[in-house]
């Protein structure tokens, strides 16, 4: 006698036939495979408790992994918006920078410049300090911080 699976029980992603590929595996897809499995086990040797259980296991794993970068996510994005406010007591201030040049030779020096901070962005996920000449430094490169000068005409 042969036993058939009532098709209304399989998932509906795998009736019409269609997949979408994904290089990546999730919750929905270790489901999937699951669920396939037990659909598809032989009925007279059914798939064992400890197995059963081993993968509920590694399902609930999965998906608290997947929480914890959901969460971890959010957390860095707030992060990277209070970086900006962190930074922005800079707008006024004198700050010297070092930067390296590279002369004709192709010889690389440090050299340290001096302006005032006029803005502070974002630029690839770093805070980048606009001066008011229109150069552009990451904050790494900040030497030294002080109150403009007042003979200080923010030129290097």
């Amino acid at each position: 006698m042969e036993t058939r699976i009532d098709s209304s029980f399989m998932l509906s992603t795998l009736q019409n036939g269609e997949r979408k590929p994904s290089s990546a595996l999730g919750k929905d897809e270790f489901l999937k495979i699951l669920m396939t499995q037990l659909q598809n086990q032989d009925p007279l040797n059914p798939m064992e408790d400890k197995e059963f259980i081993a993968q509920m296991a590694s399902f609930s794993s999965l998906e608290q992994m997947s929480n914890m970068n959901s969460t971890m996510q959010t957390f860095l994005n707030t992060q990277s918006g209070n970086q900006i406010l962190q930074y922005s007591p800079l707008i006024g201030k004198e700050i010297t920078y070092s930067y390296k040049e590279k002369d004709a030779e192709g010889n690389e020096t440090v050299k340290e410049g001096s302006q005032q901070v006029k803005a502070v962005s974002r630029k690839n996920n770093e805070v980048t300090l606009e001066l008011l000449d229109g150069t552009i430094i990451y904050t790494d490169e900040i030497i030294r911080v002080s109150e403009k000068t007042a003979g200080s005409n923010g030129e290097n």
